[in-house]
């Protein structure tokens, strides 16, 4: 049996800003538990979620949050449709829902997120996604990605939820931002 990996981009003992786009039910509730029932531990430890960017907490957090806030305002809802299972496998075990359309739009939001004082922490390159199994063995991993590789859903996208991931690996929400109605076109 091979020994489950932790994520490759969060450090124990440090604080993080997590910026997410929290599924809404019901599809939030049922992606948890299809992650709890391949035996992820992270699957109730925060809402199903996009991540947009997860980024060391090196500066004060109402410089993260003006920042979050600003790059709301500059977007108006959009759509995202779920298609499917991938994997990231073999580079790290992980398991994830793809996202079909909106996938667009979700890397347009973390490009506008980075900022002088919002740098992301992951050592990939971007690839919008839903986390299905993550720190589970592998017969876990191809059972989620078989189980659910015709698995399809859609939602509107009109928020992002800001999160923290505090020293002793809790995550918690801070705030949820809704996007501006009448962004410049960034939908």
């Amino acid at each position: 049996m091979s020994r489950p990996q932790q994520s490759p981009t969060i450090r124990p003992g440090r604080v993080y800003a997590g910026v997410v786009i929290e599924l809404p039910e019901p599809v939030g509730r049922e992606l948890q538990d299809w992650r709890a029932s391949f035996g992820d531990p992270a699957s109730y430890a925060v809402p199903a979620h996009i991540t947009l960017m997860i980024a060391p907490q090196d500066a004060s957090w109402e410089d993260v949050v003006e920042r979050v806030r600003t790059v709301a305002r500059e977007w108006e809802p959009f759509r995202v449709e779920i298609d499917g299972t991938g994997t990231f496998r073999p580079v790290t075990p992980v398991v994830y829902l793809r996202i079909a359309e909106g996938a667009e739009q979700c890397r347009a939001l973390h490009e506008a997120l980075h900022g002088e004082r919002l740098v992301s922490a992951s050592p990939f390159a971007f690839h919008p996604h839903v986390t299905i199994a993550q720190a589970v063995e592998e017969e876990d991993l191809d059972r989620a990605q078989q189980m659910l590789r015709t698995y399809r859903a859609g939602f509107l996208v009109d928020r992002i939820g800001l999160y923290e991931l505090d020293a002793d690996g809790t995550w918690r929400t801070r705030e949820e931002i809704p996007f501006a109605n009448g962004g410049r076109g960034r939908a």
